[in-house]
């Protein structure tokens, strides 16, 4: 199967329904959109930065591919932000989807204005360092959940889950089918109102 359809196929189901499929092992619990349309399906390039820097954003624009969603381990640091308005632009520029940050960003009016999806564990004013360190395609962990060059990243409303690269094509398609199953429990217990869901809480909790 190729990226581009797995990425078609990803965008087209619920995090919600990605958790089910993976047990709910890979949800980074407190980063959440900045937006609430904000929506994020694809391939990860990781970076991992030193406390309050940012510097290895731009090389990571610089050698992001079209679509790909930059996972940034910021370490948690709330007073610093990873990007503001000018940065979000220059990624948005060249084709990345969106950030991923365990850590801020600044402007976040831009980001809505620009229509630019991150999602982070909130905002902040103050500006990164800019000293040049930090490392792009490594391995990190966001929200205490590993992440890799290459793996994959889906982010909605209710927030983020990352799937391993080796495990997408089983966890895609364990997702569909759980959203099949879903949809004809829904029908069987709420097609004719109290009458039908009174049957399926019968039937379920023998």
């Amino acid at each position: 199967m190729t990226t581009t359809t797995l990425v078609e196929r990803l965008t087209k189901l619920p995090t919600t329904a990605l958790s089910d499929a993976t047990g709910g092992h890979t949800n980074a619990a407190n980063i959440k959109p900045l937006a609430d349309h904000f929506k994020v399906a694809g391939r990860v390039l990781t970076i991992r930065l030193p406390d309050g820097e940012n510097g290895a954003v731009l090389e990571a624009i610089s050698k992001a591919t079209k679509g790909d969603i930059l996972v940034i381990d910021a370490k948690s640091n709330t007073n610093r932000a990873v990007a503001g308005d000018f940065v979000m632009q220059l990624a948005q520029g060249v084709g990345v989807q969106g950030f991923v940050v365990d850590g801020v960003i600044r402007d976040l009016a831009a980001a809505r204005t620009i229509d630019f999806p991150v999602f982070a564990l909130g905002t902040t004013v103050a500006a990164g360092a800019k000293n040049g360190t930090g490392v792009v395609g490594v391995p990190v962990a966001i929200g205490g959940v590993p992440v890799h060059t290459g793996d994959y990243i889906v982010g909605d409303l209710d927030g983020v889950i990352v799937i391993p690269q080796e495990d997408i094509e089983q966890v895609v398609a364990k997702a569909e089918d759980k959203l099949v199953k879903d949809e004809a429990r829904e029908q069987e217990a709420l097609h004719n109102g109290e009458q039908s869901i009174r049957a399926y809480l019968q039937k379920v909790i023998q």
